[in-house]
């Protein structure tokens, strides 16, 4: 080494790091591919202000947007056995768990609340992407039994908003069970003539699809969303045929009769409200 490197090479890599800038600062949108600041992204409710495209939105920013005056209570779900199966792959279960829990600040891939929705009382399931795909175990299914026992006993409607790859595979079969589970809770409401209502976001798929998330007596969907079971290379596989572009597209359900309406997310409580005030009479105070 000479001395122009001994010299000059810190220098260089001092100033190097202190230009450095997170990652997180910026979004690129999926659909026009516009590089976005962050925080104007999330001061315009995770929507694309070129495209209009609505990038998946965390939970709390969820229920900020639907509950009367931003006011809800979260409540404490049920504990659940973590690891039934001791799984391990690349890694183990439980270390994957981990992981999930200090990225999302959540037990789980999913949160519960209950308040109030023009002024109805309302318990609303919001899945988070961010926690393992959202993917759909023994905790998801009692947090879903939960917010169904919830609701009847506030005589509230229900309301789930899944954003899931499926089933979880490091529960086998016992993320299975929690299909049928899911369906006998919402079924339930149902008996009590209490509003079951369903919010499809991207992506909603697998065994999630499959069970609660297409039972709604309402079932929105947002713009663009991806919905659907299986795969779209799995079903071009099986059929032999080349699927349309829109194929599990939220646009294409509601052509074909699968979902009620596409709402754009800065409308889903106006759209809200007026079904709850056809479905159910004021409530009275708790």
């Amino acid at each position: 080494m000479n001395w122009f490197t001994r010299l000059t090479r810190p220098t260089v890599k001092t100033v190097a790091r202190q230009k450095d800038i997170p990652d997180n600062y910026w979004d690129r949108c999926p659909s026009c591919g516009k590089m976005l600041f962050h925080a104007e992204v999330e001061k315009a409710d995770y929507i694309c202000p070129h495209c209009d495209h609505h990038f998946r939105l965390p939970p709390l920013k969820r229920l900020d947007m639907l509950f009367d005056h931003q006011e809800y209570t979260l409540i404490q779900l049920p504990k659940v056995k973590e690891d039934p199966l001791k799984f391990s792959d690349l890694e183990k279960y439980t270390d994957r768990l981990k992981k999930a829990r200090k990225k999302t600040k959540t037990e789980d891939a999913i949160i519960v609340a209950h308040g109030k929705i023009g002024e109805h009382n309302a318990v609303i399931g919001v899945f988070d992407f961010n926690f393992m795909g959202g993917s759909m175990g023994t905790a998801v299914g009692e947090a879903i039994l939960t917010a169904a026992h919830l609701a009847l006993l506030q005589e509230a409607a229900l309301i789930l908003i899944p954003a899931s790859g499926g089933a979880r595979m490091q529960e086998g079969i016992l993320s299975l069970m929690q299909m049928a589970r899911t369906t006998i809770a919402v079924k339930s409401l149902k008996k009590k003539k209490l509003p079951y209502i369903t919010l499809l976001s991207d992506p909603t798929m697998g065994g999630v699809t499959a069970s609660f998330a297409m039972l709604g007596d309402v079932c929105f969907a947002e713009p663009d969303s991806l919905i659907g079971f299986a795969g779209r290379r799995v079903i071009e596989q099986i059929v032999r045929e080349k699927l349309p572009s829109d194929f599990q597209k939220a646009g294409y359900l509601l052509e074909h009769g699968m979902i009620d309406q596409v709402v754009h997310r800065r409308k889903l409580r106006v759209a809200l409200v007026n079904i709850l005030d056809l479905l159910m009479p004021k409530s009275q105070p708790l």
